[in-house]
């Protein structure tokens, strides 16, 4: 919060040196700068107040000096602050057909915003922009921390960047589990990406959704679609057990696996490489290359008794340099081979098909959830039920038949 100092010149003698032509001089510093009050912050140490350093300084809200200041005077925190307009459905049509990135940027805000107010806002434009999304390829990409997934998307999203394709980078960021912020290092790390004019990158928080997949992200996925964007790529946070949500939004599905990370074979238990559509042994260079091709030989075995994702498609592995990058061209004509087999059978249609029912049940779960909740007489309930099992008076199936008996007396 900004604070409000009023006839700061009073307080101040006038400086001889550094004055500004029709300026106060009592306001001035030695530079030629407005003077600003400061005091020490309140965590400072009481007996090292005379070598503490820091300051907390009283800004100015706006831009006011004394040269434009009605009064002569500085009157810090006097100026209003320039809030920016938000945007109707037409500013967000209008943008999306001058391919305004700002524009587009604040279009996925919207979406990812849970304010009651932008929800119906966000779903009249997703509405009106429906007919021109779905053609695109959408990728997901999964695999335990540290396996190089941002650095590899960067390096292929480069490669298909420079091919003249449009590539859009959801990275699906961890959230604090206590206010929600989120921690966005996956931007920084696809330095090659963020510069150039074909890629659009967005850090998104994952709301602290157990496994880091954003509830928001397929509607994400359609204004990249309808914004001009033909490779839609969906970065998690690694292997968990809501990862395999992801799976439910792509059309191809690349697990990341590295050589020398311990129990090498731990995705196979939690599903996570059955639902592969391509494995990638990454970080193959170096003094790593030897270990990476024996380990890539082990996942070619293992898939032999693994039955694939996708009938008729044997799931490919690949070895690849996220750093040099070896392997990134091979990876691609793996997607593409993989997506024509699809589009042949028929398969790709009813897959996005099935991917929107599936999408349904989630927003009907979401809704009835919200709806349960906001209820005051089950927050109330819910309290005193919490307390009960707490004490051993109810158990969880109980405090249920409870809740629901409620929620049914209150509808």
């Amino acid at each position: 919060m900004h604070k409000r100092i009023e006839n700061f010149s009073s307080d101040h003698p006038v400086e001889k040196s550094g004055e500004r032509k029709g300026s106060n001089p009592s306001l001035m510093s030695e530079r030629g700068m407005p003077k600003t009050a400061s005091s020490l912050p309140e965590w400072h140490e009481e007996d090292k107040a005379d070598r503490f350093a820091t300051r907390v300084v009283s800004g100015a809200v706006g831009s006011v000096t004394p040269e434009n200041s009605p009064s002569g005077t500085l009157s810090l925190g006097s100026a209003k602050t320039r809030k920016r307009r938000k945007l109707t459905l037409e500013d967000y049509l209008e943008g999306f057909e001058k391919r305004d990135k700002t524009v587009f940027a604040r279009a996925i805000t919207l979406i990812e915003s849970r304010a009651d107010a932008d929800r119906d806002l966000s779903q009249e434009l997703i509405q009106h922009l429906l007919p021109k999304s779905g053609e695109s390829i959408r990728l997901g990409f999964t695999g335990i921390p540290g396996a190089g997934k941002s650095t590899l998307i960067d390096t292929l999203g480069f490669y298909l960047c420079e091919q003249g394709h449009h590539i859009a980078v959801l990275a699906i960021d961890p959230s604090s589990r206590l206010s929600g912020g989120s921690i966005l290092g996956d931007k920084t790390r696809m330095e090659k990406l963020v510069g150039h004019p074909n890629a659009f990158i967005r850090p998104s928080p994952s709301g602290g959704v157990l496994g880091g997949v954003a509830q928001k992200s397929r509607e994400t996925i359609l204004l990249c679609e309808a914004f001009g964007y033909d490779v839609i790529v969906v970065e998690t946070v690694g292997v968990g057990q809501s990862e395999t949500t992801v799976h439910s939004m792509v059309d191809c599905f690349i697990l990341l696996m590295i050589a020398g990370a311990g129990d090498e074979l731990q995705g196979i238990k939690k599903g996570i490489v059955e639902l592969a559509d391509i494995i990638v042994v990454n970080k193959a260079d170096g003094e790593n290359l030897l270990r990476a091709k024996a380990f890539e030989r082990e996942m070619r075995n293992v898939l032999h008794v693994i039955s694939p994702a996708s009938h008729g498609w044997k799931v490919p592995t690949a070895l690849c340099s996220a750093l040099s990058g070896e392997g990134v061209q091979e990876l691609w004509e793996d997607v593409l081979r993989y997506i024509a087999m699809r589009k042949e059978q028929g398969a790709f249609l009813k897959n996005r098909q099935q991917q929107s029912l599936e999408w349904l049940h989630t927003l009907i779960g979401e809704y009835l959830r919200r709806r349960f909740y906001e209820q005051p007489a089950i927050q109330e309930a819910l309290i005193a039920l919490t307390k009960d099992m707490a004490e051993g008076r109810a158990t969880p199936a109980s405090a249920l038949q409870a809740l629901i008996a409620l929620y049914e007396h209150e509808s």
